[in-house]
Order: C-alpha cells, then sequence, then structure tokens
C-alpha cells in the first residue's frame, strides 16, 4: 500500500531506524486523530455528538494528555511489526517469483497481507493494550501503562483476551487488500500515463488514495475488533463499549441491530482525515532519515541534499563502497611507496 521504498545503499539497520523515526514520529503526531477514531470505534460517550465535539469533551474530561493515551503502544508495536512484517514479506515474494525474478501485482500484494497477519499476529497484545488504554478515562484509570496493562489483562482474563478479537484482522485483509489492488489497477488511468513515469507526488497521492480506499472498505471488521478488545466484564461499564455482545457474530448484529449499519464505519472522519497528514509525515521523516544515512554512507555531498557525490558507483551496497574505498586507499598508498 502507501510504504516507504527500500533503498540498496542503506544497510538493514539503517533502513529499520529510518522506518521507526518515521512511523514514531508520524504516529505521535496524529495521535490525537487515532483517538478520537478508536474511541468512535469503542463507542464510548466521548464520540456521541460528532467530530469536532469529540475533541472537546476528550479535552474537557481528560485534558491534553487525552490524545496521546496508548500512543506508546503504537510506537512500541511499530518496531517488531515492522521487522516481521518485511522478514515474511521477502521470504514470501521470494517463495513466489518465477525463473527471472519477477512476481504479479496480485501476488504481491497477496504477499503483503499475508505478512500483515503475521505481524499482527506476532504483536496483537500491543493493540489490545493500546485500545484499553484509550478507551479508559485517564484521570480515572484502570491500567497504568503498557506493561500493567498486558500483565492485567493476563491475569484477570487470561492469554485468549490478549488475542480477542483477531480472526477480524485475518478477515478485514480481505477487502483491503481488494482495495489496494482495485486502486493499483487503475492509476495509469487516472493520470493518464504508465506506473514507471510517476513522480513523488503522485506516488504519494497513489498511497494515500489506496489507503483511503482499503482502510473504508475494512473498516466494519475494525470497528468489531475494536469494541472486542475493549470489552470486559471486569472494567467499570463492560469497557466503555456501547453495545453489549458475547460474540463476533453477535458483536455484528448487535451493532446493526441497536445503532444502525453506518454505525460500523463510526470514526471514519477522523481515520480519513488522518491519511495525509500521517503518510505525508511518514515519507518525509524517511526521506530526512535516509539522507543523513546516505551522507554518512558517502553516496551524496551533503545531508541536505540528494546532489551525488562526484565518482561513486551509486549501484553498490554500502559494504561494497567501503571495501572499494579501502581498495582504493591501499592502492595509492602503495603507489606512493612505489615513488619513494
Amino acid at each position: 500500500m502507501a510504504s516507504v521504498k527500500k533503498d540498496d545503499r542503506l544497510t538493514s539497520s539503517q533502513s529499520f531506524m529510518c522506518v521507526g523515526f518515521a512511523g514514531f514520529f508520524s504516529k505521535t503526531f496524529t495521535s490525537p486523530l487515532e483517538v478520537v477514531k478508536i474511541k468512535s470505534q469503542v463507542g464510548t460517550f466521548h464520540c456521541k455528538r460528532g467530530f469536532l465535539q469529540s475533541f472537546l469533551l476528550i479535552y474537557q474530561n481528560e485534558g491534553l494528555r487525552g490524545f496521546w493515551k496508548g500512543n506508546l503502544a503504537s510506537c512500541l508495536r511499530l518496531i517488531p511489526y515492522t521487522a516481521v512484517h518485511l522478514t515474511t514479506y521477502k521470504k514470501l515474494v521470494h517463495l513466489h517469483m518465477d525463473e527471472l525474478g519477477f512476481i504479479s501485482q496480485w501476488r504481491a500484494i497477496l504477499a503483503g497481507g499475508l505478512a500483515g497477519a503475521v505481524a499482527a499476529l506476532t504483536t496483537y497484545p500491543l493493540e489490545v493494550a493500546e485500545t484499553r488504554l484509550i478507551a479508559q478515562n485517564c484521570r480515572q484509570p484502570v491500567y497504568m501503562g503498557v506493561v500493567h496493562t498486558i500483565s492485567k489483562i493476563y491475569r484477570n482474563e487470561g492469554l485468549l483476551a490478549l488475542y480477542r478479537g483477531f480472526s477480524l484482522t485475518l478477515l478485514g485483509a480481505i477487502p483491503f487488500s481488494i482495495g489496494c489492488y482495485a486502486v493499483h489497477m487503475n492509476l495509469d488511468k487516472l493520470w493518464q500515463e504508465p506506473s514507471f513515469r510517476f513522480t513523488p507526488l503522485q506516488n504519494f497521492i497513489n498511497g494515500c488514495l489506496a489507503a483511503g480506499v482499503a482502510q473504508t472498505l475494512s473498516y466494519p471488521f475494525e470497528t468489531v475488533k475494536r469494541k472486542m478488545q475493549a470489552q470486559s466484564a471486569r472494567l467499570p461499564h463492560l469497557g466503555g463499549v456501547d453495545v453489549h455482545f458475547t460474540g463476533t457474530m453477535d458483536c455484528f448484529i448487535q451493532v446493526v441491530k441497536n445503532k444502525g449499519v453506518l454505525s460500523l464505519w463510526n470514526g471514519l472522519t477522523a481515520n480519513t482525515i488522518k491519511v495525509v497528514p500521517y503518510f505525508g509525515l511518514l515519507f518525509t521523516c524517511f526521506e530526512m532519515c535516509k539522507q543523513v544515512s546516505l551522507y554518512r554512507n558517502g553516496y551524496i555531498v551533503s545531508p541536505l541534499s540528494y546532489k551525488l557525490t562526484p565518482g561513486v558507483d551509486q549501484s553498490l551496497g554500502p559494504s561494497e563502497l567501503e571495501e572499494a574505498k579501502r581498495y582504493l586507499k591501499n592502492r595509492d598508498f602503495g603507489s606512493s611507496l612505489g615513488k619513494c
């Protein structure tokens, strides 16, 4: 979908660091929109009066820090999620490549979906912790932090509670992947030119468009998942959920029966508004971090521009470039000794 492009001039640790930095900054900046979205999905009283009024009610009841509840859990989840997703994706792509090393766009999207499912399973307890922290009132907290939240859920509700609603992640991946595929299949028609000629701005717009369509299609599954994550008989008001249910299907039925079909898309406004600043900051921060790394590796002349270093083969990897530099240095040193 919308993701940063791999650059072979960066080491694995540098790529990971750039993705982590970009994700942390973009998530932190857009956290208020994420809080409003999740509260709307769960159905807490803050979001009964619409999008704008939700911000005011959260501020009045919880103060400014209420807009950054659960952000630490979200940021901590990003690191293992990215590592597992990239590793799994590379292996799946390699398995589906043909003899010439090519893979169809549909198979690439499918590989991305499967890799996302594996990464989600690995980090799902952190997502549950994020939902519980956001749903509670931070001035009357039941949970005091990420570790306390996970340990308390495990002690009081058991291991399965940390994976409640995970099946909806898998079900939601189907319309999500279809949305991504549908957008990518029509990009040539949208821009009236082939994809290899797209500018960075066009690629950014494409990513935001794919994210918006895919998330809208899979949104009902996420709404029910958030309700299942938040609900607990051991919490005040059952965790703040606006409907009571006994399982996945019952949750769908109760939401539609009591709140209407459109309530499955509660919080979509906040989610849609979040797309552009989130991915804009993600790409911008990644590129800033990438420029610093490329400068340190010797590929560009300054961390403030992409002007290439003269005489440097940009196709070489960092270790190959370093080895070439050592070879040239030793050769020049040998030549100077020979002249003496």
